[in-house]
């Protein structure tokens, strides 16, 4: 799969994406999950460049990395007051890395180790509500003034 078919790459370049995006830097791109968002503050950590995960990395990207995950985890903390931020990539639906960072509240089981698939699966769904656009909206603006740098 070349950039030309993957959602991701095609993603970073579709203006309504963008009323998502946060921050961008030549290798990194950081976005709040879109609408139908399933929680507050759920950001992605995207690879500009077409790359299916580290082992692909060159060594500026490896070298990025470490503190781009860092700054982006720190925002969710920021953005939240979460517990504990969970940060996952499977890259299955899109071979082109895109780290879940996923805000874990120690009082909401919905955010639990694995019961976060089961949520987001169900707001997918649309049985259970996800988050409200305004919120998300606002949320993402929040996100823009208190980003660092990437």
């Amino acid at each position: 799969m070349g950039p030309a078919s993957c959602a991701i790459c095609r993603l970073h370049g579709d203006a309504a994406s963008a009323a998502f995006e946060i921050a961008r830097s030549d290798l990194w791109l950081l976005r709040h999950h879109p609408d139908p968002a399933p929680l507050a503050g759920w950001l992605l950590l995207d690879a500009r460049r077409h790359l299916a995960g580290p082992l692909a990395f060159t060594d500026r990207e490896a070298t990025s990395w470490g503190r781009a995950v860092r700054h982006a985890s720190q925002l969710v903390h920021q953005l939240t007051g979460c517990d504990r931020v969970y940060a996952i990539a499977f890259g299955e639906g899109a071979p082109h890395l895109h780290l879940h960072l996923i805000p874990r509240h120690g009082a909401d089981p919905a955010t639990a180790a694995w019961s976060v698939a089961d949520h987001y699966r169900a707001v997918a769904a649309r049985e259970h509500p996800a988050v409200a656009p305004d919120q998300l909206r606002e949320l993402v603006a929040r996100a823009r003034q208190l980003v660092v740098q990437l």
